[in-house]
């Protein structure tokens, strides 16, 4: 079997694409851009690329981006103020703080700030319980994705049985909830998981988002099996080169799997176009604005 490659870039073109769509009727209606603001502190180079592109991608998408950059000796205080501060800002309907932190701030108490209908990064605890119980909330972008390309592929979730490795409140658990809310039988495995190899190969549906380069093999999977790779490792060849690969071993895995995602150009450009998705929703939310349609 050779899998199908499921093409993350192209699903997250025609996602960004309809939020457009909803930001041009939102601002005719508004009479105001939807404004997405990016925190950042400190001067990692990744969190900087990271923080371009989010920039670039708003704007593209016809919404106001707001960039604060932070020196690295910023104090939880003045950090936690600026949160407060875009709180109350009426030209702000997303918050992102870009994480990691220098160590000696609390991230923690930094999405537990952010108010929960603009923590369109859905951090915030009170966005967090609302996902476990089922009801509307803001969802973590990157498992959102996830989700979408399942569903765009599969269909119908319901009675699938899903295996995520990684229990992470950033994509593991919530992933296992909004599995969870699409009906399937979810297991939730991690590093101290018993005959995890057996555990995987029960899956119709496996989720990886454990952080080990090429982890998960093809002697893994299901034959049929649909995987999300959400790993993200950069490894050096024996040339001294190096390049990104996921969790999944794409080579073995692709020769077992039905369909799986590629690294890069799976998962991976879903995070910013959800986070566009998540900002576009909040600004109607918040200004009392009907969305257009639901397509997004």
């Amino acid at each position: 079997m050779s899998a199908a490659v499921i093409d993350g870039k192209a699903f997250a073109a025609a996602l960004r694409a309809r939020v457009g769509t909803a930001a041009r009727a939102f601002a005719s209606a508004a009479g105001r851009k939807a404004g997405l603001a990016v925190v950042l502190v400190g001067d990692d180079p990744a969190s900087h690329v990271y923080v371009r592109n989010k920039g670039k991608a708003t704007r593209a998408a016809g919404m106001a981006s707001f960039e604060h950059r932070l020196p690295a000796d910023t104090t939880q205080e003045v950090l936690e103020a600026l949160v407060d501060t875009l709180n109350t800002d009426p030209a702000v309907d997303g918050i992102l703080v870009q994480f990691p932190l220098p160590p000696h701030l609390s991230e923690p108490r930094v999405f537990t700030r952010i108010a929960p209908h603009k923590d369109v990064d859905g951090l915030n605890p009170e966005n967090i319980g609302r996902l476990a119980a089922g009801l509307h909330g803001f969802v973590p972008c990157t498992p959102l994705g996830c989700v979408m390309l399942l569903k765009d592929r599969l269909g119908d979730l319901a009675g699938l049985d899903a295996v995520v490795i990684g229990r992470s409140n950033l994509v593991g658990k919530p992933v296992a909830q909004l599995l969870l809310k699409e009906s399937c039988t979810v297991t939730i495995a991690h590093s101290r998981t018993r005959d995890l190899a057996d555990v995987v190969r029960r899956a119709d549906i496996v989720v990886a988002a454990v952080g080990r380069a090429e982890m998960v093999t093809g002697d893994w999977l299901k034959p049929g099996a649909t995987v999300i790779d959400v790993g993200i490792n950069r490894i050096a060849d024996a040339d001294g080169t190096t390049r990104l690969v996921g969790d999944v071993a794409f080579a073995s895995a692709s020769a077992v799997a039905g369909a799986i995602t590629p690294v890069p150009g799976g998962v991976g450009p879903m995070t910013i176009a959800c986070l566009l998705r998540n900002t576009v929703i909040a600004a109607h939310r918040n200004a009392g604005v009907a969305l257009a349609t639901d397509a997004i």
